[in-house]
């Protein structure tokens, strides 16, 4: 049965306490937590939401968005802040916007920035745990900057991808990439100094930023080179999937651009 209005809704969450968006069983997710919200908001009436694609347990999101079907005529004002009013503090409901029932949000065009935030040397206080990863020796922090670069353009990311599918397409592009001091995320807990780690694309494989950090990581550490990294981004590389992956409470899915 079909449904009568179609909305886009854009929000906020900290990811530290969930297993990522998709439902699973004896999981507790983000989907979970929006339509658990949505049926108070709602009462009785229906409604189906379809997230704009997967995050991994502990993401958090600057942006994030959904698209809601329902019989109902949202009014936005009023529907956002019943949906706020609702929601766990680690939610927060910033935008709607109505679109046409044949609006695909997956399929819609897009921009996606991802940010992974990082320090290291000493220990950071616990309460940065769900918002940035430490690491506990030094790193070449002008090595990192330079092999990041090198993630830019049009490459081969076979090596950069956990349980490809048959249909998978390695062949991505990366718009930008950089390593910088963080001045984006600040708080009186965090430690002097942090980066960031950005990234703007289209669309990622599966743990491919978290792949793309850890490699960096080593490449900061002394264990890799810039020759490697670029190496293993050619269509010939030996294929073989990276086995290091950076933890995922640090990566945060700070903005998406769509095209309506």
């Amino acid at each position: 049965m079909k449904y009568s209005f179609s909305y886009v809704i854009f929000l906020q969450f900290l990811g530290f306490r969930f297993s990522g968006w998709q439902k699973q069983t004896n999981a507790k997710t983000v989907h979970d937590m929006v339509d658990k919200t949505l049926s108070f908001v709602f009462d009785n009436e229906r409604y189906k939401t379809i997230g704009v694609g997967r995050t991994d347990a502990k993401v958090s999101a600057n942006t994030y968005c959904f698209q809601l079907f329902t019989d109902v005529v949202v009014e936005e004002k009023v529907f956002l802040k019943e949906l706020n009013s609702n929601f766990s503090p680690d939610f927060k409901a910033t935008s709607i916007r109505k679109v046409s029932l044949g609006y695909n949000l997956i399929n819609a065009p897009k921009l996606k920035e991802y940010h992974y935030y990082f320090s290291f040397g000493e220990k950071n206080h616990p309460f940065a745990a769900p918002f940035m990863i430490n690491i506990d020796v030094d790193l070449d922090i002008d090595l990192m900057m330079e092999a990041a670069k090198l993630f830019e353009g049009t490459h081969y990311f076979n090596k950069y991808c956990t349980k490809p599918s048959a249909n998978t397409v390695f062949k991505r592009s990366i718009d930008s990439c950089e390593v910088s001091l963080n001045d984006v995320l600040v708080a009186n807990f965090f430690p002097q100094q942090s980066y960031i780690l950005k990234v703007k694309g289209k669309g990622f494989l599966r743990y491919q930023i978290r792949l793309m950090m850890a490699t960096l990581f080593e490449v900061g550490k002394g264990n890799l080179t810039l020759a490697y990294v670029a190496n293993s981004l050619q269509e010939g590389n030996d294929g073989k999937p990276l086995r290091n992956i950076a933890p995922a409470s640090g990566l945060q899915l700070y903005n998406i651009e769509l095209v309506f």
